[in-house]
């Protein structure tokens, strides 16, 4: 039995075919975990969501800014962007069990050690924290306030605060657990730059390289950030490799950080 982590997937089903095929994936006795972004960009989301679905018992996923993106438009909370690849998925006969079955997914999950989110974790929270507050969001997003929580994941970020209520604390918890990728020295997350980590405004540094960070009973794993690519840090792996963009898609052996990749074709 083994356990693999596998990056962003983003509607890239013959990629992630292939790489299953590569690993020897056996439903039966492995465990696959999907760091978020099933859908999105790559042709074949519907096809990515139904084969989780159908293999829910060995398959775990986060969801990732995409997956939450989806959830909105089939809630009528956001309007379509031209690079949408989406229609697949809200045309099909089963669009209704699809999206019920998104928003039941987690944004944190726990597994011998570590910690699997799409984006990542403020250096201020533990591991439980980061569970805790992840699990405030998932009650919101599975409640008739999920439109309104969805429709206000654009708003600026602020400095997290545990007084923060309502709304404000929700959306908060969400733009950091499916957005962020670097945080200016006050700690607030930067949701809008995307780029390699040596080209982060200053003052502003990967959320893992934080100095001070409380996580330190969890490896963290990650997608989100296509840029940064493979990271393989001592409590921090990101697997976001571009599958969508022509590039690979990554998996890894948690026991033993052996990588696999499937190069786009």
């Amino acid at each position: 039995m083994a356990t693999y982590a596998i990056g962003d997937v983003q509607g890239c089903f013959g990629m992630l075919k292939r790489l299953l095929d590569r690993i020897e994936f056996d439903p039966a006795t492995d465990r696959v975990l999907l760091v978020g972004d099933l859908v999105n960009r790559g042709p074949q989301s519907a096809e990515v969501l139904r084969w989780a679905m159908r293999n829910e018992k060995s398959v775990r996923v986060v969801l990732g800014n995409h997956d939450l993106y989806l959830i909105a438009r089939a809630l009528g909370a956001l309007a379509r962007k031209k690079r949408d690849t989406l229609d697949g998925v809200l045309d099909a006969r089963d669009r209704g069990d699809m999206i019920d079955w998104l928003r039941t997914r987690p944004l944190a999950y726990r597994n011998n050690g570590h910690l699997i989110v799409h984006a990542g974790i403020l250096p201020a929270w533990t591991a439980d924290e980061a569970e805790q507050l992840a699990g405030e969001a998932e009650e919101m997003l599975q409640s008739k306030d999920a439109a309104k929580l969805l429709s206000s994941l654009g708003e600026p970020p602020r400095k997290w605060s545990d007084k923060l209520r309502g709304l404000d604390r929700v959306v908060s918890i969400v733009q950091v657990l499916t957005r962020m990728r670097t945080c200016w020295k006050d700690g607030v997350p930067n949701l809008e730059f995307s780029g390699p980590p040596e080209e982060a405004p200053a003052g502003c540094r990967a959320w893992f390289d934080v100095p001070g960070r409380k996580e330190k009973d969890v490896t963290v794993v990650f997608g989100h950030w296509a840029a940064l690519g493979l990271h393989v840090g001592e409590r921090a792996i990101g697997l976001d490799t571009g599958a969508v963009w022509g590039n690979k898609l990554t998996a890894m052996r948690l026991k033993d950080r052996t990588v696999f990749q499937e190069a786009a074709r």
